[in-house]
């Protein structure tokens, strides 16, 4: 099973969209899945399990997951009792803000997850009844639709991202939760590595080894915890890092391949798709066209262009 590419309209004069208060049902939540567009999303009630990027986090009434675009992720809702959950969507473009002579992001807190990942935040307290709040007036006025509703969706989007940057960053013992301690120690290890280290070899059985134990049992707990086999889930890992390369990332963070080039000489195709553990170009190209929708070329291009200020190559 490959992960679901949740379908967006990126053509969209307002790139957002909420599903309010949803009960998730075990049997019917979506594959893991990934998208652009970043998430948040709210525990009403409920319990169960949140698999994010490398991490298997418990989740509980009033826990928020902030999820950055292009993060695989899935939810596992208890059968006994199943979560109830807001999630909301929206593109980075959406809340860019002037800086009106001071640096600041709506996205610092998604900034901040996906570069400490830790993407769960328990906020407790008035911060707690904030952002039940926003939320509701967040449905409240995408049901109404009166004259003006999408700027004040805009609004009360803005305010939950700035509590939340407000309150995230920096981190504290209090405010940021520890990952949940849950499947075998050698799991966390293996995620670490496949996302430290996309251009070494991965295949069932290498990480098996690595796990010390057999290849049989390796992929039971590993699609067990994930939701994935572990081939789909490596090449997922090596196309998300592609994109990150050809939007021109800065350095990786310690343990990944560093393709940070100077203007003049970015990274090739070639060079990207080597690095990032696939055998050849033809194949780096297919995959990455059935996860992305588009070649490597064609995504390289739509980035340049969305930047401001840039022409595409």
């Amino acid at each position: 099973m490959r992960p679901y590419r949740k379908p967006f309209d990126v053509g969209s004069a307002f790139p957002f969209d909420c599903v309010y208060r949803d009960r998730k049902n075990y049997k019917t939540e979506l594959p893991d899945h990934l998208h652009e567009w970043h998430e948040l999303v709210y525990i009403h009630e409920g319990k169960g399990t949140f698999f994010v990027d490398q991490t298997l986090y418990e989740m509980k009434r009033g826990d928020l997951f902030l999820i950055p675009g292009s993060t695989i992720h899935q939810s596992f809702p208890d059968r006994a009792d199943p979560v109830t959950t807001t999630a909301v969507f929206f593109s980075s473009a959406l809340v860019q803000a002037p800086s009106f002579g001071e640096s600041f992001s709506f996205l610092r807190c998604l900034e901040h997850a996906k570069k400490y990942k830790s993407f769960k935040y328990e906020p407790a307290g008035e911060n707690r009844r904030q952002v039940e709040l926003l939320l509701d007036e967040i449905a409240r006025e995408r049901e109404e639709r009166q004259p003006g509703y999408r700027q004040a969706v805009l609004l009360l989007l803005q305010r939950l991202l700035l509590l939340l940057g407000r309150s995230i960053v920096p981190p504290s013992e209090q405010q940021l939760a520890t990952a949940a301690v849950i499947g075998p120690p050698w799991m966390q290890d293996i995620l670490r590595h496949i996302d430290r280290h996309p251009e070494l070899p991965l295949s069932l059985s290498a990480l098996a080894e690595r796990a010390a134990v057999t290849p049989a049992h390796f992929s039971r707990v590993f699609k067990r915890l994930t939701g994935m086999n572990v081939t789909d889930y490596v090449t997922t890992k090596r196309i998300i890092r592609a994109k990150e390369l050809l939007r021109g990332a800065p350095a990786a963070e310690e343990g990944q391949p560093d393709l940070s080039a100077s203007p003049a000489a970015p990274p090739t195709v070639q060079q990207i798709a080597e690095q990032c553990g696939f055998e050849s170009l033809p194949h780096f190209h297919r995959m990455f066209k059935k996860l992305a929708g588009m070649t490597p070329a064609a995504y390289k291009k739509k980035e340049a262009t969305a930047k401001p200020g840039r022409e595409p190559d």
